[in-house]
């Protein structure tokens, strides 16, 4: 996470409460406002954010801006759909942003999407076997469609 001077220093985010552990405040995007709420404790970096038009749901694109606000870039961040019987729901178009900083967090391999810029084929697959090994599954030659494409 970047450090409360970083955050402030952006000119975005007007600071209303500010604890030891987080802070609430009002965050200006590029083309709204929202209420934004940052806290650092329990093992969990967490930013949410609120539109203040109601009617309003973050885009991809805004949860984008909000983490390069807050986050560093090489620092990933998630968010979550969890199970029915542990979902809370305190405002309807809230988002929410969360880093684990107590262990580093598991991510999906991203040889499992596509290729990176620059990445060769054979570093492809490289990595999709990593991952199965991983995964402590077999990689079989036949998930590379007679070595053309991955499905």
């Amino acid at each position: 996470m970047k450090t409360l001077e970083e955050i402030k220093a952006s000119g975005r985010i007007a600071i209303d409460d500010l604890c030891e552990d987080g802070f609430q405040g009002v965050v200006q995007f590029p083309r709204w406002q929202g209420s934004i709420i940052v806290s650092w404790q329990g093992g969990w970096e967490h930013a949410s954010v609120a539109p203040l038009r109601r009617s309003y749901t973050p885009s991809w694109d805004d949860m984008a801006w909000l983490k390069s606000l807050i986050w560093n870039e090489e620092e990933a961040v998630i968010q979550v759909h969890p199970p029915k019987s542990q979902h809370v729901n305190m405002v309807g178009n809230c988002l929410h942003l969360w880093r684990c900083y107590y262990r580093e967090m598991v991510l999906p391999p991203s040889c499992f999407v596509g290729y990176r810029p620059g990445q060769t084929r054979a570093e492809l697959m490289e990595e999709v076997k990593a991952a199965y090994e991983l995964a402590g599954e077999k990689f079989e030659e036949y998930h590379t469609g007679k070595g053309e494409k991955l499905c």
